[in-house]
């Protein structure tokens, strides 16, 4: 009788034990539990430590309440700009109601991941190649808001939406490395251009003061030479006074002005020649035949060829 007593005992304490093991739930920090009794929610959220549950009554569910960062799959699109694009993102996430994200959705996990990727397209097909590359600040303020609109129903709030990589094709890297390429070299002609007006500012007014002072010239060439004469070169240098030049040139202008001036031949003056009277000829009478040719106005005749002898 007592042992089977003691049986009973056991095995009740063992029964005891196994339902104490089925019932008792331990949820973390970073958790939280929702109840399900015969499939019905459960108003009450078991919080972080040790709670029981009603083994075959009752179901608990944990929800995890920390930040998850899901990365979205590489989106290929067309921008509204016609180029092709493929962009992936990060999402950082998190659940703020248990409750609805356990009763309002399936897998939230799933359905946040698959609303990103949609909102990543639809934000690639708006947007310029110009903003996907400067502006992405505010494209990722938009796909937030895209995103975070249907997850509110869901009890998950959108913490954030980066925008990782932009790929573009080989042709439009090569094009907009040759665009960067002109752009620099632009801006360094101009820098050039803007460097030589200063220093022929500076130089201006440099000779203006060497100008006043004759011997500061002569200390600048005596300066070059013992720049040139530093290097070691085989090469010699002599500076040659631009003074002198100018002497020179001065000295030749008269010559050439003499050359230059033509000579004027001084000519006597004509007088004016007098006319001298003609004496009157009466007209000879025409006579009555036809005049004689003369042998001085007539036209000689060529010599007759003289018969060759026969013998």
């Amino acid at each position: 009788m007592v042992q089977e007593l003691v049986i009973a005992i056991v095995g009740a304490a063992s029964a005891g034990a196994l339902y104490m093991a089925a019932a008792a739930k331990v949820v973390k920090q970073y958790e939280r539990g929702v109840v399900l009794r015969l499939g019905r929610l459960r108003n009450d959220v078991r919080g972080p430590g040790f709670t029981m549950v009603l083994p075959g009554i009752e179901r608990l569910r944990k929800v995890n309440m920390q930040i998850v960062t899901m990365p979205v799959p590489a989106q290929d699109g067309i921008t509204r700009d016609n180029v092709t694009v493929r962009v992936d993102a990060v999402i950082y996430f998190k659940v703020v109601d248990a409750a609805s994200a356990v009763i309002q959705v399936e897998d939230y996990r799933f359905a946040v991941s698959q609303m990103a990727q949609t909102s990543l397209r639809s934000i690639i097909g708006k947007s310029d190649l110009d903003d996907l590359l400067s502006n992405r600040e505010k494209l990722n303020q938009g796909l937030e808001l895209m995103i975070d609109s249907p997850a509110v129903g869901w009890g998950v709030q959108i913490d954030r939406v980066e925008i990782k990589d932009v790929s573009l094709p080989e042709t439009m890297k090569r094009s907009m490395a040759r665009q960067a390429e002109a752009d620099r070299e632009r801006r360094a002609r101009v820098i050039n251009a803007d460097a030589e007006l200063q220093a022929s500012k500076k130089l201006a007014e440099a000779a203006k003061e060497m100008s006043s002072q004759p011997a500061a010239l002569q200390l600048r060439l005596l300066q070059t030479v013992v720049a040139v004469a530093a290097e070691k070169n085989s090469t010699l240098v002599l500076p040659f006074p631009v003074e002198l030049l100018r002497f020179l040139e001065r000295a030749q202008q008269p010559a050439q002005q003499q050359m230059v001036q033509p000579q004027q031949a001084v000519r006597p003056p004509q007088q004016p020649a007098q006319a001298q009277p003609q004496p009157s000829v009466a007209p000879a009478p025409p006579p009555a035949s036809a005049p004689a040719v003369s042998a001085a106005t007539a036209p000689a005749r060529p010599p007759r060829p003289k018969p060759l002898a026969r013998h």
